[in-house]
């Protein structure tokens, strides 16, 4: 759904008291009670309870439904977001929303910058809003797990991606670095990178694949699977690499034209993980399947795209699961445990997304590999992030809302066009 932002800075203290009201009431009531709103609201007064609804009402921030036994009202995405975008302005990590840079069936992902101007990424997790299209389907999982709803579950996804982002990023990993989470969403670096999928050539393919691989086995040993590691949720970014003292730069041919300039540093492809709802321990029950569907993604991928196979089989789950604990002992998915994502918690999440369809695959269907080149660059936004040129982001300040946000339209036409980056990489971008 498009994040419009139009309405917010009209809303009062007292409308976002009614809307934090409906949020409450919706942890028990699917829809809340009209007197109930006004109870938690505690405003005074029945006539400026109902005023503040119809104005939420209007904004589509809440919803009545109809055909109800009672007179209620149910909080929507929009006005989930405009509590999260509440909280983020409160706190002083957002300012300004800009345009959207990737759409998936489970998140939507925007620009966003702070007070002093810094460049974010808001992900906005979204679980309910492939399996919610269907009535019939939405009442019959309302039946059985009433405690499971769409904003519980988006809730939990943005705090367990939040979690492991940030114990990634103490130990090393090349992951974007968790700026804030609230409700359902994340903010995060700005990864200035190229997604995988969108990279036609690469100067070393071999290297590149043992990194990746790499990346896979040192997650196994501090006791975490990836679970969606795949070409749409690797970012590849340009690094430079300073120059050693003393070395001495080689003069380039006279008719070659792709030559770096020798005073410049050169450059290295680094990958940057994203993506970790799907994330489970190694200890998972089905720990060996998500660990060779990771692996096995990886290599079908560099050999349809790069025509690389590796001389190496595995690496397998068996010998990987000794290593587990690394050589400090040390487990990153018993940290995230202590910090406040439970067992409970990833047992209702993987419920909940498996029964939706959501099951670390990222509906990314491997089968037609005939039709793959072709079929990969018609996609519209992925989950990754989508490289930017700054100069070019259109952001909307919260008070100034004079221009509206682009809307995320996944299947928009584009024209393809690849280009070559300074380190070699083809790039298939999308205009």
């Amino acid at each position: 759904m498009k994040l419009d932002t139009k309405a917010l800075r009209y809303l009062t203290s007292e409308d976002w008291r009614v809307l934090t009201a409906v949020e409450m009431g919706s942890k028990n009531h699917e829809i809340v009670p009209t007197p109930l709103i006004a109870q938690i609201s505690g405003l005074r007064g029945g006539s400026g309870v109902h005023k503040c609804i119809s104005n939420l009402a209007k904004v589509n921030l809440i919803a009545r439904m109809k055909n109800a036994k009672y007179d209620g009202y149910r909080l929507t995405y929009g006005g989930l977001d405009y509590l999260s975008l509440h909280t983020h302005l409160k706190r002083s990590t957002i300012y300004s929303v800009g345009n959207c840079i990737g759409v998936g069936k489970e998140s939507d992902i925007y620009v966003v910058a702070s007070p002093t101007g810094t460049q974010f990424v808001l992900k906005i997790h979204r679980l309910g809003r492939i399996s919610f299209r269907s009535i019939k389907n939405n009442r019959d999982y309302l039946k059985h797990r009433s405690s499971a709803s769409w904003m519980y579950m988006s809730r939990l996804s943005a705090l367990k991606e939040y979690a492991f982002m940030k114990v990634l990023r103490e130990n090393g990993f090349r992951v974007p670095e968790p700026v804030a989470q609230s409700r359902h969403t994340v903010v995060m670096e700005l990864v200035d990178a190229f997604p995988l999928r969108q990279i036609n050539e690469v100067p070393d393919p071999a290297g590149l694949y043992a990194e990746l691989i790499d990346v896979v086995l040192r997650l196994a040993s501090f006791g975490l699977i990836h679970g969606d590691f795949n070409e749409f949720n690797i970012l590849i970014r340009e690094d430079e690499s300073p120059k050693m003292e003393g070395e001495t730069p080689q003069e380039p041919e006279a008719n070659d034209s792709n030559t770096e300039n020798p005073s410049k540093s050169s450059i290295t492809l680094t990958p940057v993980i994203i993506d970790f709802p799907q994330m489970v321990s190694i200890d998972h029950a089905n720990a060996e399947m998500y660990f060779d569907r990771d692996v096995n993604c990886i290599k079908r991928f560099f050999e349809r795209r790069f025509n690389f196979v590796s001389d190496e089989s595995g690496p397998f789950f068996a010998d990987v699961k000794k290593l587990a604990g690394g050589k400090k002992g040390k487990r990153l998915d018993i940290e995230v445990e202590a910090s406040g994502f439970s067992k409970k918690m990833a047992k209702e999440l993987e419920k909940y997304m498996r029964e939706i369809g959501v099951d670390g695959n990222s509906g990314h269907d491997e089968g037609d590999q005939s039709t793959e080149d072709d079929s990969e660059a018609s996609d519209g936004p992925s989950e990754a992030q989508w490289p930017l040129n700054d100069s070019t982001v259109d952001t909307q300040s919260f008070g100034d809302m004079s221009k509206d946000n682009k809307d995320c339209e996944p299947n928009a036409p584009f024209k393809e066009t690849i280009h070559t980056s300074v380190a070699g990489l083809s790039i298939i971008t999308n205009q």
